[in-house]
């Protein structure tokens, strides 16, 4: 269990939910049945976005669980290492930290396999493991979808959320997994309880469809809006990245960069979005950051351990070019 008995504080990002350990094979191009050595990463959203915040200097704490193992132990030491803090990452004295493989077969396509049976630690955090000070009084608070794909877990994230009582800088990324869930409509109805109590969201074309029934980009982020947040973000793939909000729309570019594993980069790009709602930038400065950030992280192999410094993603836009917006359209 997490040790909630510490003094009090907030933190400048409190992150809530997925982690665990990423097996990433060391030869692309072919299938897992071929692959002979795989790397160790940690991995999971939750996990992820509070390293890329920590890389940005910011006072970070992470909210979940991890089996009493030895993959257990490697996520603590590595959140650690990596500089998030684990007051509140308990152990879970009955299920097994979760293991993801993927296969890497750049350009665009990296099937994920989650060994999250019969149930993820994470899933199985529940009230209590909510702390009220760091949740409530934290500058950012970062959620995903699939914390609410599974009870106790589920009610853990609206305790949070009623303790926050949707305070600016709540943020929902709609990371919808299928394999997560019994049933689209699931997901559907967790997405509305999830935009109820956030300020903004994020999520790509496939992801603002289950949430609002829309995956045109602009009649998506309208759609979020009319929800109540006061930021909508619409990944588009090749195409960039649309933000919208009451007074303002801006689309974004992409990076062009030779994609090596693009797992990470949906991550990257929201612990760039932290570092830019917490800095006040505006709308076009912020998503070509966090969009730069991703293409960063696109070209490695590894997620967490990739995540940029702010010079690096500096560097990477002051030397990279756009991908053009007359492409195609893409989820």
């Amino acid at each position: 269990m997490p040790s909630t008995s510490l003094a009090p504080r907030a933190f400048d990002v409190v992150s809530i939910g997925r982690v665990g350990v990423d097996l990433y094979p060391m030869q692309e191009g072919i299938g897992l049945e071929d692959v002979e050595t795989f790397g160790k990463y940690l991995g999971g959203s939750a996990g992820n976005v509070a390293v890329a915040a920590a890389r940005y200097g910011y006072d970070v704490a992470l909210i979940s669980r991890v089996g009493d193992d030895p993959f257990g132990r490697f996520v603590r030491r590595t959140l650690e290492d990596l500089g998030v803090g684990t007051a509140y990452l308990g152990t879970d004295p009955r299920f097994p930290t979760p293991v993801t493989f993927c296969e890497i077969l750049p350009p665009d396509s990296f099937p994920l396999y989650f060994y999250r049976f019969p149930m993820a630690p994470d899933l199985r955090l529940d009230s209590r493991d909510i702390p009220p000070v760091a949740v409530a009084e934290s500058r950012l608070h970062w959620s995903t979808l699939t914390g609410l794909s599974a009870e106790p877990s589920r009610s853990a994230h609206q305790t949070a959320w009623e303790l926050r009582g949707r305070a600016p800088l709540t943020v929902i990324d709609l990371d919808y997994r299928p394999q997560f869930w019994t049933h689209e409509s699931d997901a559907t109805r967790a997405a509305a309880t999830a935009l109820d109590a956030c300020t903004v969201a994020i999520g790509n074309r496939e992801e603002c469809r289950i949430a609002v029934g829309e995956s045109d980009p602009e009649r998506a982020a309208r759609a979020l809006l009319e929800r109540g947040v006061d930021l909508a973000i619409v990944k588009q793939g090749p195409r960039g990245v649309l933000a919208v909000t009451v007074d303002e729309m801006v689309e974004c570019p992409s990076y062009e960069v030779e994609v090596l594993n693009g797992l990470g980069a949906g991550d990257a790009f929201g612990g760039a979005i932290c570092h830019g709602l917490l800095q006040g930038w505006n709308l076009d400065r912020m998503i070509s950051f966090a969009n730069a950030a991703g293409a960063y992280v696109a070209a490695r192999r590894e997620c967490s351990t990739a995540m940029p410094t702010e010079a690096q993603v500096h560097h990477l836009q002051e030397t990279t070019p756009h991908q053009g917006l007359d492409q195609e359209r893409s989820a």
